[in-house]
C-alpha cells in the first residue's frame, strides 16, 4: 500500500504522462499542417510511449490498493516558428519530467517506499533515452539551418521511426508489454 503521499505523487505523474502524450498530438499536428510528415510521424510514435509511461504508473497505483485519481488535462500550447523550435520544446518538456521523475524518486526514499523506488528506477533510465533523443534531433536541426533540402531529408528519416510499445492495455501494461 502507497502511503497518501506517493498515492498523490504518482496520481499527478499520470497526469503529467498523459499531458505528454496530448502535447506530442499537438506538436504532431502541428508538424504536419506544416507539411512535415516524418516530424509528425515521430511525434505520434512519441504518444504512444507516453500513453504506455501514464498506464504502467496507473496499473502499479492500482497493483499497490490504492485509488487512481485522473486530473483534467492542460491544453498545450503549440506555437512554434519551425522544426527545430518543436524539438527544443520537446526537449524542455522531457527535461521537466525527468525533473519530476527524480522528485518522485525522492519522495519514495523519503517514505522508504523501496517497492517504488525500484519501480520509478525504470522511469529514471527511460528519461535519459528521452532526452538523449531530443537533443540528438535539436543538434541535427541546429546543423541543418535553413536548409530546406535537408530538412526535407531528415523529415524523410524521422519517418522511420516505428512504434515498438504496445497500444492495447485492454488487458494490462505487463500483458500489453510481453506481446510488443
Amino acid at each position: 500500500m502507497l502511503s497518501k503521499k506517493m498515492e498523490a505523487a504518482i496520481n499527478e505523474q499520470i497526469n503529467r504522462e498523459m499531458y505528454s502524450a496530448y502535447l506530442y498530438m499537438a506538436m504532431s499536428s502541428f508538424a504536419n499542417g506544416k507539411g512535415l510528415k516524418g516530424i509528425s510521424h515521430w511525434f505520434m510514435v512519441q504518444y504512444h510511449e507516453e500513453m504506455v509511461h501514464a498506464m504502467k504508473l496507473f496499473e502499479y497505483v492500482q497493483d499497490q490498493g490504492n485509488e487512481v485519481v485522473l486530473g483534467a488535462i492542460e491544453k498545450p500550447t503549440v506555437t512554434f516558428s519551425n522544426a527545430l523550435s518543436l524539438f527544443e520544446a520537446a526537449l524542455a518538456h522531457e527535461q521537466f519530467i525527468s525533473k519530476s521523475i527524480n522528485e518522485l524518486v525522492d519522495a519514495a526514499i523519503e517514505e522508504h517506499d523501496h517497492a517504488s523506488k525500484i519501480f520509478l528506477d525504470w522511469y529514471v533510465t527511460e528519461q535519459v533515452e528521452e532526452e538523449q533523443n531530443a537533443t540528438d534531433i535539436v543538434q541535427t536541426l541546429t546543423m541543418i539551418g535553413d536548409n530546406t533540402a535537408a530538412l526535407y531529408l531528415y523529415d524523410r528519416e524521422l519517418m522511420g521511426r516505428t512504434v515498438n510499445v504496445p497500444t492495447d492495455f485492454s488487458n494490462g501494461v505487463a500483458a500489453a508489454m510481453s506481446k510488443a
